[in-house]
């Protein structure tokens, strides 16, 4: 078995900026995470096998990466009883794709061996399923870890990707080279690695959950002018829109345009089976007020018809408060009509 060990000294997240972030998703927990990624010799639990696992803990506030490599199968029991012993440490596991498929491939070989789950009462942070609402606000040409990276200007990638080192490692198995195992392991190294460079994409989720300050208000002709002021940086700027809004953000800042309707705009709701649109008069209303208005003047309302209009007024752009909970509502409406 070939093992590895060595500090982090840069390109990974600080010990803060991860707990800042992953508080977000989990209240209550020590606070010890790993960060992960496996290499098998294919997709199937049960006809193929693990060989490598790759993966960062904290000790002493310094990340160190690890690394347990199978010179045969015969030595995937080993690994997987050394990987369980190693999260004994931890409480938290950052992965990418892990749920879908890291995770329940390891389960099925610790239970082809008899060996309990390591899993059991430790939270999971799969920042594949935790990212993908990203992939249109930062126009991602698809959802692949390399994507990531690209888009955030890391193009340092030189080792083979997962599916030739497969066959790769199965050549090492019959020639025992030893520049074929450093290849090896330094794709996993990347993918490991790469999972704390992308791990800051965390603070663009910010817009969505309404995790900002709105600093900035102004009427511009038919155009509300919004900055808002995000509690993180974010890792690259970004911009996106369509004919309805538009929207800029470079490091603590977002700026956001909509066009107003005659200095009118929409406030959206987010339970529209709780409301009727009236269509003659373009708004909605609680079920509750209108149940007795003729069938023929009410629909049920959609996601799309869910809104009442408000005037754009002095007290409204002078209001921060006023801003936020318009926002609330209608910034996860528009970012959800990007294409």
């Amino acid at each position: 078995m070939i093992v590895k060990k060595m500090p982090i000294l840069q390109g990974f997240p600080n010990f803060e900026t991860v707990k800042f972030f992953t508080e977000k998703f989990f209240q209550k927990y020590n606070f010890s995470p790993v960060f992960y990624d496996i290499e098998t010799t294919g997709l199937s639990r049960k006809s193929t096998f693990l060989y490598l696992i790759g993966a960062v803990g904290i000790e002493d506030e310094t990340w160190y990466f690890h690394q347990w490599m199978a010179e045969s199968d015969k030595e995937e029991e080993t690994i997987l009883r050394i990987f369980s012993q190693f999260l004994q440490q931890c409480d938290l596991l950052i992965s990418y794709n892990g749920e879908r498929f890291d995770q329940p491939y390891l389960e099925a070989r610790y239970e082809k061996y008899g060996l309990p789950s390591p899993f059991e009462h430790k939270m999971s942070l799969d920042l594949y399923l935790t990212l993908k609402p990203l992939k249109t606000l930062l126009k991602l040409p698809a959802l692949k870890q390399p994507c990531l990276e690209e888009f955030l200007g890391i193009k340092d990638r030189i080792y083979n990707n997962g599916k030739e080192c497969i066959q790769l490692y199965k050549d090492f198995l019959k020639k025992r080279d030893a520049i074929m195992a450093e290849e090896i392991l330094g794709h996993n190294l990347e993918d490991v690695l790469g999972l704390g460079r992308i791990f800051e994409m965390l603070s663009y989720l910010c817009i969505y959950d309404s995790e900002y300050e709105v600093t900035y208000a102004e009427l511009d002709d038919e155009n509300l002018i919004l900055e808002l002021t995000l509690p993180y940086k974010l890792p690259q700027k970004f911009s996106n829109g369509n004919e309805q809004f538009y929207l800029t953000g470079e490091k603590e800042t977002i700026k956001f345009i909509i066009k107003t309707t005659d200095g009118k705009l929409k406030q959206y709701y987010a339970n529209p089976k709780d409301y009727y649109y009236l269509p003659e008069e373009d708004t909605v209303i609680p079920k509750a007020l209108g149940s007795g208005i003729d069938k023929k003047h009410r629909k049920a309302a959609t996601k799309d018809t869910c809104y009442t209009w408000f005037t754009c007024s002095h007290i409204f752009l002078s209001d921060p408060l006023k801003q936020k909970q318009y926002l609330e509502h209608a910034l996860p409406y528009l970012l959800n009509t990007l294409k």
